[in-house]
């Protein structure tokens, strides 16, 4: 009865178990060759293991120069992130940060269509530009979001709140304006772009939530105690 043939895991795992295996056996080495992964001409395992090496150090400069393009693009957010907190800090009034903080989005973060909308806040503060009126089902349908919605314009309503009502708008972000962790909220941030990847359903919200958060932060003193 033969032998059944070996297995390409059983070589791996024995010259796994016998590293110094070729030590002893210099000249199967020294006779082995392999197919180049450019070229046509056979090539020793010495040369093979060298192209080897150089695949490896251009993965990893690829990937380190992608890690300093993101660090980069990380720290100039941070830096207009750091702007417009300081415009909402430095407002000289509690009346022109609602401005401000669509203007931050449009210019600081290059998000080209951009609506607040305010309710529950202090009457005669405000231009109706921020406080239009709100139905309450749809009060009730931001006092139910936990989280900013990223994804398509769809049918939402709040995109009508955009410029043009919303008419140029592939995806939108809501973010919903409290304070803390307060059930109830005092408005909505929408941002919208015709860029259908720009807010996707699959993206990370941590950052649109401090938007969020900074952004509730300022317009709080606007807003009735809850």
């Amino acid at each position: 009865m033969s032998e059944p043939p070996i297995q390409d895991e059983q070589v791996a795992a024995y010259l796994g178990d016998h590293p110094d295996f070729f030590e002893t056996r210099p000249d199967l080495l020294a006779s082995m060759r392999f197919a180049p992964a450019h070229g046509n001409r056979a090539i020793s395992l010495h040369e093979r293991q060298l192209e080897v090496l150089r695949d490896k150090l251009r993965l990893i400069e690829r990937r380190f120069a992608d890690l300093v393009h993101t660090g980069k693009e990380n720290d100039a957010i941070g830096e207009r992130l750091q702007r417009w907190t300081r415009d909402l800090l430095l407002a000289e009034s509690p009346e022109r940060v609602p401005g401000i903080v669509v203007d931050g989005m449009r210019s600081g973060f290059s998000v080209p269509l951009v609506a607040l909308r305010l309710w529950r806040v202090k009457t005669g503060v405000l231009s109706p530009e921020w406080v239009r009126a709100t139905p309450p089902e749809w009060i009730d349908q931001v006092d139910a979001m936990r989280i900013p919605y990223c994804g398509p314009r769809g049918d939402l309503r709040f995109a009508g709140w955009l410029p043009s009502a919303g008419a140029d708008a592939r995806s939108i972000a809501l973010l919903p304006l409290r304070h803390g962790a307060s059930p109830q909220s005092f408005g909505l941030l929408v941002l919208g772009s015709g860029d259908a990847d720009r807010f996707h359903a699959g993206m990370g919200v941590s950052f649109l939530e401090r938007i969020a958060e900074l952004a509730s932060a300022a317009l709080g003193r606007l807003s009735e105690p809850g």
